[in-house]
């Protein structure tokens, strides 16, 4: 089971349609520089496990708000992808009118993907930069891996409910970087993108 560190209500257009909640899970395969939720990494980080089961009866509380804005559950982290067959569990149970998201840096192995590909409604994913260089640099990890999942989504078919999140990163990669990617991806097929820059302390 995973470890859940948050669970986060009522958030309105930020992870997915209409109104969401967040549920947040432990653990993560990156050492990102600046990392958003250094709390997922952190061993002394309170957490609950639960069941796909507990789960629902925890989050149900608001199915009127989910149901009246197309809304649902973004699993987020962390990185939620280390947990696939408890997410397609929970997919299969809750209520299909529910949106289910999930915040991903896609660099997990396929075999992840594959389980919850077809069950989701809405991927988005922080690549952080298509260069390896700039993005080993940064999360002390290979890219490969986030970009063939990346084709592989579009060779399902499923890259327009793919949202890619481009970030600038102080001292990492420059508007020039974020831009290369994006053609980059765009080429490959991706629609939906996100630009944005990392707010670090010392920025």
């Amino acid at each position: 089971m995973p470890r859940i560190f948050a669970i986060s209500r009522h958030r309105i257009a930020t992870d997915g349609k209409g109104v969401t909640t967040l549920v947040a899970m432990h653990g993560c395969p990156l050492n990102c520089r600046y990392c958003l939720n250094p709390q997922c990494k952190n061993e002394a980080t309170s957490f609950q496990d639960y069941t796909p089961q507990q789960l629902l009866s925890e989050v149900a509380k608001d199915n009127l708000y989910f149901l009246a804005t197309g809304g649902g559950i973004t699993f987020g982290g962390g990185e939620p992808l280390q947990y696939p067959d408890f997410i397609a569990e929970f997919r299969h149970i809750c209520p299909e009118q529910w949106t289910v998201n999930i915040e991903t840096s896609l660099n997990v192995p396929l075999k992840n993907l594959k389980i919850v590909a077809h069950l989701t409604d809405r991927f988005i994913i922080d690549i952080k930069d298509t260069n390896p260089k700039i993005y080993r640099k940064y999360t002390d990890r290979d890219n490969s891996q986030m970009l063939n999942n990346l084709q592989w989504l579009v060779d399902e078919g499923l890259q327009d409910r793919c949202k890619i999140r481009l970030p600038l990163i102080p001292d990492y990669n420059k508007p020039s970087d974020v831009s290369r990617s994006r053609i980059a991806l765009a080429a490959m097929g991706f629609r939906h993108f996100e630009e944005f820059r990392y707010t670090t302390d010392n920025r």
